[in-house]
């Protein structure tokens, strides 16, 4: 049986809080897996450690204890180079579009950043890769010459979405993806995300308050407070029968 795509055990990840020695505990001792092609949804108040959680599953933070395994691998245990490029494919999608892009950068740039610093083929190929993702995420070509500041939030999101498809990831951590968003406009969102793991074959790591968003898009759900799941299971179970007051206080 081959292991799961991300597989976290006992994680936890503290941040000092500069009274008398004290800490906050983001992430305390957190258990679970995410097999290949697998939506898993995590839930939680503004607060709750979600966020934390999914920047230490693709190794932006680095956990205070326990352990992260990528495809049964432990990143860490690479050397920095290495690192690297093993990172490409595990990624994220930040909830601020705007703040996700360089204002003084085009949206051309923007996209086919992440393979001008790995250095992948020519320029021309990296630019080729960069517009087809653009296009993939329902932007036409034009737009590769625009700036952030002529784009609309759903542009932008857009944008950030075409970046990480141009590593080709295995897994993407969607971090309140449609919260800054135009309700309107959530939905084309979501069933983007939707069409590319149909068509890519990814996984979700798929992070939110809402409630109705993770049940919509997610297999499995857990809910997370305080820095720790306090239920975990099946999305249609999660939804119809909560075990947890909080799960429920969630869901009213």
């Amino acid at each position: 049986m081959s292991s799961p795509l991300l597989e976290v055990r006992d994680l936890r990840v503290h941040f000092p809080s500069g009274q008398r020695g004290e800490t906050v505990k983001a992430v305390d001792r957190v258990n679970f897996t995410v097999g290949t092609g697998e939506t898993f949804g995590v839930i939680g108040e503004s607060g709750s450690g979600k966020s934390t959680l999914g920047r230490a599953a693709v190794c932006l933070l680095r956990p205070t204890g326990g352990t992260i395994l990528h495809s049964g691998q432990d990143p860490y245990a690479l050397k920095h180079a290495d690192l690297r490029r093993h990172r490409r494919n595990y990624q994220i999608v930040f909830q601020d579009p705007n703040a996700a892009l360089n204002p003084r950068m085009s949206i051309g740039q923007s996209v086919r950043e992440p393979l001008d610093i790995l250095g992948e083929g020519t320029k021309a190929e990296r630019e080729e890769r960069a517009l087809a993702a653009l296009d993939r995420v329902g932007l036409a070509a034009s737009y590769a010459d625009r700036y952030p500041h002529e784009l609309s939030g759903g542009q932008k999101q857009r944008v950030n979405i075409a970046r990480v498809l141009t590593l080709r990831p295995k897994l993407i951590v969607c971090d309140e993806v449609v919260a800054a968003l135009d309700v309107s406009i959530r939905s084309d969102i979501l069933n983007l995300f939707a069409d590319l793991q149909r068509e890519y074959g990814l996984t979700y790591v798929f992070i939110t308050h809402d409630l109705g968003v993770v049940s919509h898009i997610s297999d499995r759900i857990a809910v997370m407070y305080l820095g720790v799941f306090v239920e975990m299971g099946p999305a249609e179970q999660i939804v119809d029968a909560p075990l947890h007051p909080y799960t429920e206080a969630l869901l009213s």
